[in-house]
């Protein structure tokens, strides 16, 4: 007679059998092969970033749609050493906000339909219509073909010397003695005593510590905006403006404040450490700090938005203010890999992730997607990727068709912005095109 294995045995070896091998796919890490050097080369890279001053710590992420593959922290929050970068350390991400806040939300407001690409900024802010912004669509800002100019430095209308001289020198003297990038600062620069304040007053919005905005500035803002020249239109300008008009016209269908929008749907993704203005979440010393500004706050920034237009924003705005650690935009890139899905929940429709993630104005030679930044495919980049830089030295990028994200998240403009080093060595770039081979 011929023996036969029961049939819960049998299942009981296919279970197994899954669970060795299946899993092993599931829980796949990078390894250092020939085939993939990438950890040794991050390892390298971060080394000689430390060693030569590119900036003073990172966190550095590398995973795919399910899993976090290389996780890393390098070095210190600020050249003191003196507190050593950990997973908790939230980061600047500077212009990253544009996408993973301003686009994130625009996204989601085009997958609820209460948004349109194709709508006019006019129909949709009343402060912008019958202006000559009015007919900007938002296919327009996003792409940053508006024909906007790149931004303007609406803070040096906060600024003023009692003589009326220049604020900044190119030539070091006794009165021009403190470095702001490559000029130096008037000794008698003062605040405008007509829009800052020390104290807080009537409806004024903290711009930073015991610095206090008078809200009529905000006509200014908007007026200069409105009446900005208009000379490009369908062309491509990277613009600040642009993401600060779509956070208009996301406040305007929502009646509710960007910061709020994105904090409802980061905790939808469970997130915790990711945010506009950070002392409302985290503490000053988890923190890592941006630049000594010796120009407009007068101080270390720590914990406050580095950027002087997202700073009279009270760190809230369209084009700037996000801060982060690095685990916590990996989930957003998880999110958009995986169509628009967390955790069985639809957070974004994954045909709304294609259109915004894609080249619509290729044909003109512009690679730039809805808020995503792209790049032309060469020996870095693909057509395909998209993810955003921010000033303070952040990066993110998202591969697609490899199924694999990078974040890069530093500190680089601490103590000064002046420090470029990264920038000349293609630092970013190359470090991607590792973890893609």
């Amino acid at each position: 007679m011929r023996q036969t294995i029961p049939r819960y045995v049998f299942l009981l070896f296919l279970l197994l059998s899954f669970l060795q091998f299946g899993c092993k796919s599931m829980h796949q890490t990078i390894k250092n092969t020939p085939s993939n050097p990438a950890p040794i080369y991050i390892d390298s890279m971060m080394e000689n970033a430390l060693d030569k001053k590119f900036f003073p710590g990172a966190q550095v992420i590398v995973g795919n749609n399910r899993e976090i593959l290389f996780e890393k922290n390098y070095g210190f929050t600020d050249y003191s050493q003196t507190s050593q970068v950990n997973s908790d350390v939230v980061y600047d991400l500077a212009s990253m906000t544009k996408v993973l806040a301003t686009t994130l939300i625009t996204m989601q407001l085009v997958s609820n339909h209460k948004l349109s690409v194709n709508d006019k900024l006019g129909e949709k802010v009343a402060r912008f219509k019958n202006t000559p912004i009015a007919n900007l669509t938002l296919f327009e800002l996003l792409t940053h073909t508006s024909g906007l100019p790149s931004g303007f430095m609406f803070y040096q209308h906060l600024l003023q010397t009692p003589d009326h001289s220049p604020f900044l020198s190119k030539e070091k003297s006794s009165i021009y003695n403190l470095p702001f990038d490559t000029q130096f600062v008037s000794s008698s620069l003062e605040y405008n005593t007509a829009f800052i304040t020390h104290q807080p007053k009537n409806k004024s919005v903290l711009i930073y510590d015991n610095l206090w905005l008078n809200p009529e500035f905000y006509e200014i803002v908007f007026k200069k905006i409105i009446t900005a020249p208009i000379k490009t239109r369908g062309n491509y300008l990277y613009s600040d403006l642009n993401m600060i008009l779509i956070q208009q016209a996301i406040e305007a269908v929502t009646h509710e404040k960007l910061d709020i929008l994105v904090n409802r749907l980061y905790t939808s993704l469970e997130l915790t450490s990711i945010g506009f203005t950070p002392l409302h979440w985290t503490t000053k010393d988890k923190v890592a700090p941006t630049e000594v500004d010796h120009l407009f706050r007068k101080d270390t920034i720590r914990a406050h938005v580095h950027d002087e237009t997202a700073a009279i924003f009270g760190g809230v705005s369209g084009n700037a203010g996000l801060f982060s650690n690095a685990k916590s935009v990996a989930v957003i890139c998880q999110l958009l890999l995986n169509k628009g899905v967390y955790n069985g929940k639809k957070i974004l429709k994954s045909n709304v992730i294609s259109k915004f993630t894609r080249s619509p104005l290729l044909k003109k030679g512009i690679y730039r997607g809805l808020g995503f930044d792209k790049r032309n495919s060469d020996y870095f980049f693909d057509i395909n990727q998209y993810g955003h830089t921010g000033f303070t030295g952040t990066f993110f990028f998202v591969n697609p068709i490899k199924n694999r994200f990078l974040i890069v998240l530093t500190n680089r403009v601490h103590p000064t912005r002046t420090n470029r080093l990264m920038y000349a060595d293609n630092f970013m770039a190359k470090i991607w095109r590792s973890v893609n081979l």
